[in-house]
């Protein structure tokens, strides 16, 4: 009877409470035991998948974090290097400068023996001094020469018509002179003939001899009347001959002074030769005082001297002295793969980290090359050959600093920097 009664028993949890293999129940350590395990991996499933969770959130800032910008670590700080040669040639006097020196714009940094170039600006300037004495000599002919040619001109053909008026009345006298020697001639003949006759007549005591000697007189008066007038034509002659040769002459003067507006140009030529001359002097001038001011050698921009010269040197122009490096003017050269450009605009901000002082600067992306770093190489790639392999090229893009950031011209040309361009 015993056997068969059942009490009633609250039920216990199945987890906590498991018969033995002799049908014995567990003890109460052993369930809290069991029960402390459960809670231990309850706890570890929980802290899991909070990790999950956390490290999800994680990477999808991390992930968007990294979508923000662009970077890369093929950059390096570029810059202008001005390298200074000489002008002229000659034997180096003084450097005024040390290498890695910082020097300020027109500075002083090579003086050349300028001696040579002293003598050739004092040539100069006597020649120019000729020149210019010559061309006023020849300024002040132009207008002598005009009135001299024009009075002349004038004077000339006056004496033309003077000598032809001479050459008139000489003419004139020749022909009197020819019709008295006719007169004389006819007399003579006359007289000659009445002695002739007187002669016959005294001969025969027709006439006394009183009337045959003047008869003999008169025809002697008259040989010497014709004679006379003989030399007078004579001498008419020559003063006609003269007359003429005189007209010949002014004649000629008269060309030549018709020559006078060909002779003030030929002046005016020679008087703008002059002129030219000056300036050719004056230009010759300014070259000698360009050649002694290039025995100084000064600095172009302000920045960090590395020279080549040194003190006892010949020189010739052309040839590389110093180089000045400006600090007030560098920028950053970042080589980004093409891949990175999808995003990538003018006028984004960019961060460089500079790897030698552990600093960033601030700066913008000024502009993006027109070509990839290849295709500016000595030897770029071709393809023709077929033998073509893709592989990701460089683009180099320019990123200026912001004012202020480079005030202690810390950065220097060539160094290895890492920008980050924030494309949001």
């Amino acid at each position: 009877m015993a056997e068969q009664t059942q009490v009633d028993r609250p039920e216990a949890p199945t987890e906590n409470i498991t018969a033995t293999s002799t049908g014995e129940m567990p003890s109460p350590k052993l369930s809290k035991e069991r029960e402390k395990a459960t809670r231990k991996r309850s706890l570890v499933r929980r802290i899991v998948v909070g990790a999950v969770i956390v490290l999800a959130v994680a990477g999808f800032f991390v992930w968007r974090y990294l979508n923000t910008y662009e970077g890369t670590d093929d950059a390096q700080v570029d810059g202008h290097i001005n390298n200074i040669s000489a002008r002229v040639s000659g034997y180096v006097l003084k450097v005024n400068v040390d290498d890695n020196q910082y020097v300020a714009k027109g500075a002083v940094l090579v003086e050349i023996d300028p001696r040579d170039y002293q003598v050739a600006l004092e040539r100069a300037r006597a020649e120019l001094a000729d020149a210019e004495a010559t061309a006023q000599a020849m300024n002040l002919n132009v207008p002598v020469e005009t009135i001299g040619t024009t009075t002349q001109l004038s004077t000339s053909e006056s004496n033309l018509q003077a000598m032809q008026a001479a050459v008139g009345a000489a003419q004139r006298q020749l022909d009197s002179a020819r019709a008295q020697l006719q007169q004389a001639e006819a007399n003579n003949t006359r007289a000659q003939a009445d002695v002739s006759r007187y002669r016959v007549l005294l001969g025969k005591d027709e006439v006394s001899q009183q009337l045959y000697d003047q008869a003999d007189a008169a025809a002697k008066a008259n040989a010497a009347a014709v004679d006379g007038a003989r030399a007078a034509v004579s001498v008419a002659e020559q003063q006609v001959a003269q007359a003429q040769i005189r007209v010949s002459q002014a004649e000629a003067a008269v060309q030549y002074s018709r020559t006078g507006p060909q002779q003030v140009a030929a002046t005016q030529a020679r008087a703008r030769a002059a002129i030219a001359a000056v300036q050719q002097k004056r230009a010759a001038l300014d070259k000698a005082q360009l050649d002694l001011d290039y025995c100084t050698v000064a600095a172009p921009v302000t920045g960090v001297v590395n020279k080549r010269v040194e003190v006892g040197m010949n020189v010739q122009p052309g040839q590389t002295l110093l180089s000045v490096v400006s600090m007030d003017d560098v920028w950053i050269t970042a080589n980004f793969k093409e891949t990175q450009l999808r995003s990538m605009k003018v006028g984004q901000r960019v961060t460089v980290s500079v790897d030698a002082y552990g600093r960033e600067y601030k700066g913008r992306v000024e502009s993006i090359a027109g070509a990839t770093g290849a295709q500016f190489s000595l030897l770029p790639p071709e393809n023709a050959t077929g033998n073509y392999v893709k592989v990701v090229q460089r683009v180099p893009v320019k990123i200026v600093l912001d004012p202020g950031e480079n005030r202690e011209h810390l950065l220097r040309l060539g160094m290895s920097v890492e920008p980050k361009v924030w494309l949001q």
